[in-house]
C-alpha cells in the first residue's frame, strides 16, 4: 500500500517558491538524512516550476518560455538542475536523494504546456497532437473559478479534456517519464478545490499514475478542497489540501480547528486530508535570508500537535540546514511524532470557553493501546484548565506523559492544565 502512513518530508516551496534549484535540494536532503530520517522523514519535493529557467520567487513570470521535449512533456531547467544536462530529467538527482536514504517527489501543473499546444508538439504514443488534447472551454457565468483553458493563477498550462483521444496516451507518458526518473511523490497543482470541473482529468490521472510500473504518493493541490468529495479523493489520490497555503500566520493556524474537525474522520491508511505545509524556521529565503517564522513557540506546539493528532501529512516549508535547537527538537520529537502514526478515530471532543478563554479538546485511541488527549489554548491569555477525564470515556485512575514536557502524572479524574496562549498539551494516557 502506497501511504500507509500520511507521509513525512520537506517541500521547497515555503522557502524558494519557483527558485529552488539543485544545491538548495541536495544540501537539504543531505540534513535530513543526517538529521531527521531516522524519526521518520523521507521526502525531498521539488516544487512548483522547476522547468522555468527565471523563475527566482514565489511569483510566477507569465507566459514564460519554459522547458519541454519534443513529446510536450516539462523537463528540469538545466540551469537550475544542471544535473539533468543530456536528457536525464531528474534522474540523476532522484539517484543521489535515494543514495541517502530518503525519497524524491516533484510537483506538477494539471494540464499540458501552452508552449506545446502553440508549437504543434506531438504526443508519445499516439498521431494526436498537444493541441488535439488541450481542453478549450469557459465556465458558465456566474460559478465559482471563472476561467479558459486552465489555470487562473498560473499561465504554463492549458487543462487536459480527458474525453479527446490522445488524453490519455499524455498523462500515461508524463508519469512514464517520472517513473524512468525514480519519482516517489507527484504533487499535482490546480485540482483539488477545482471538482467537479476537473474530474474526468483527475481520475484520468490516478488512472495513469497508479499503471506507471513505480509507486508514487499522489498529492493534489490547492484547497480547500470539497468535502462533498471526500469519497472521490480516497478513492483517486493518496492526500489532498484541505486549505488554501498555509503560512505562519496565527488566524490561519485558528482557522485550521474548524478544517480539521470536518476533515478529521476521512484519515486512514492510504488516504490523508492534508492541512498543509509546516512553516518552520527559515521560510522565504528567496526573498530576505534573514526571514524566520513569525510563529510563536507556543504556536509552533500548537501546529505540531493539531497536525499529528489529526494525521495530516508532516511536510517541513523551512530552510532545513538553518533550524535552530528548537526547531529540530520540536520536529524530532519522538512521542509526538509516534502519535502522528499511532492515532487512530481522531476527532474533537468540544470547542468552548473556559473562564473566559477558548479551548479546545481533541483525543485519539493509540494502535497500541492507550489514549492521546490534546487541549488547546485558543485565546488570548494564559489558562488554568481542569480537564475532565469522563469527557473522553477513561474513569479509572491513570497514568498521564505529556509528551511536550515528557512529565509524568498518576491522575484521578481530572488532568490539571496550565496552558500558554496559543499554545498546547498532550497527553499519553494508559
Amino acid at each position: 500500500m502506497i501511504a500507509k502512513t500520511a507521509p513525512m518530508g520537506w517541500n521547497s516551496w515555503d522557502c524558494y517558491g519557483a527558485s529552488v534549484d539543485e544545491a538548495t535540494v541536495r544540501k537539504n536532503a543531505e540534513y535530513m538524512a543526517k538529521n531527521l530520517k531516522q524519526y521518520g522523514w523521507e521526502y525531498i519535493v521539488v516544487d512548483i516550476q522547476w522547468y522555468e529557467p527565471t523563475a527566482n520567487n514565489n511569483d510566477y513570470n507569465d507566459f514564460a518560455d519554459i522547458c519541454i521535449d519534443e513529446y510536450s512533456r516539462v523537463i528540469p531547467a538545466e540551469n537550475r538542475f544542471p544535473s539533468s544536462k543530456g536528457g536525464l530529467g531528474f534522474k540523476p538527482l532522484a539517484d543521489y536523494v535515494h543514495s541517502l536514504g530518503l525519497k524524491f517527489g516533484i510537483h506538477i501543473m494539471r494540464g499540458i504546456p501552452r508552449k506545446a499546444v502553440h508549437a504543434g508538439g506531438k504526443i508519445k504514443g499516439t498521431n494526436k497532437l498537444a493541441r488535439e488534447v488541450a481542453g478549450v472551454w469557459v465556465q458558465v457565468p456566474g460559478e465559482e473559478f471563472k476561467r479558459i483553458n486552465g489555470c487562473f493563477w498560473n499561465t504554463d498550462m492549458y487543462g487536459v479534456d480527458a474525453s479527446k483521444e490522445g488524453a490519455y496516451e499524455y498523462y500515461k507518458s508524463i508519469f512514464e517519464l517520472y517513473a524512468s526518473w525514480g519519482v516517489d511523490f507527484v504533487k499535482c497543482d490546480d485540482i483539488a478545490r477545482e471538482l467537479p470541473h476537473h474530474e474526468e482529468e483527475l481520475k484520468l490521472m490516478s488512472k495513469c499514475i497508479r499503471s506507471c510500473g513505480r509507486d508514487m504518493v499522489f498529492s493534489l493541490s490547492p484547497g480547500p478542497s470539497r468535502l462533498e468529495k471526500s469519497e472521490l479523493y480516497k478513492q483517486v489520490a493518496n492526500m489532498w489540501r484541505i486549505t488554501d497555503d498555509f503560512w505562519d500566520d496565527w488566524r490561519l493556524l485558528y482557522a485550521m480547528f474548524e478544517r480539521a474537525e470536518k476533515w478529521c474522520t476521512h484519515s486512514g491508511a492510504g488516504h490523508w486530508p492534508d492541512a498543509d505545509m509546516l512553516p518552520f524556521g527559515p521560510i522565504r529565503q528567496c526573498y530576505d535570508k534573514n526571514e524566520w517564522t513569525k510563529f510563536t513557540n507556543d504556536e509552533l506546539y500548537t501546529n505540531m500537535t493539531l497536525w499529528s493528532i489529526m494525521r495530516s501529512p508532516l511536510i517541513l516549508g523551512g530552510e532545513m540546514t538553518g533550524f535552530d535547537d528548537f526547531t529540530l527538537k520540536l520536529v524530532t520529537n519522538e512521542e509526538i511524532l509516534k502519535m502522528h502514526k499511532n492515532a487512530r478515530h481522531s476527532h474533537q471532543v468540544w470547542r468552548r470557553d473556559v473562564d473566559g478563554v477558548e479551548h479546545c479538546l481533541w483525543v485519539a485511541n493509540s494502535c497500541e493501546g492507550g489514549t492521546y488527549v490534546a487541549v488547546f489554548n485558543l485565546g488570548e491569555s494564559d489558562s488554568q484548565i481542569d480537564i475532565d477525564l469522563t469527557d473522553v470515556e477513561i474513569e479509572n485512575p491513570v497514568s498521564c506523559l505529556e509528551l511536550w514536557t515528557n512529565e509524568r502524572t498518576e491522575v484521578n479524574g481530572t488532568i490539571k492544565a496550565s496552558v500558554k496562549s496559543h499554545g498546547a498539551l498532550v497527553y499519553y494516557i494508559k
